[in-house]
């Protein structure tokens, strides 16, 4: 019987995050995306940031993820780099599927 709460807790984490997961465009705005990027992918705040919309999901995944890791510090990175502190590697990959399909 002592097992029963703990299935029951598993349980309510899995079925909550499974709400959420996937959300890829409100992960754009929560994140702070579109404060740099655009809320189109395509108006960016400076001239020498990246227009991402329609990007490749690979490429933009791997990208983020190597911004949060350090493995890529040039450029820009650094400033995307204080906002990758808050974003998991599950919601890079619904962000990177989201700004993907974006036109």
């Amino acid at each position: 019987m002592k097992l029963l709460p703990v299935v029951a807790a598993t349980l309510v984490a899995l079925v909550s995050g499974a709400a959420f997961a996937g959300d890829g465009a409100k992960l754009f705005a929560e994140k702070t995306c579109s404060a740099c990027h655009g809320k189109d992918g395509k108006k960016t705040l400076m001239p020498d940031y990246p227009k991402i919309a329609g990007q490749n999901v690979k490429y933009i995944e791997k990208q983020m993820l190597d911004i949060k890791s350090g493995a890529r510090s040039n450029g820009n990175s650094a400033a995307m780099k204080g906002v990758m502190v808050i974003v998991s590697d599950e919601e890079i990959k619904d962000i990177a599927e989201f700004v993907s399909k974006m036109k």
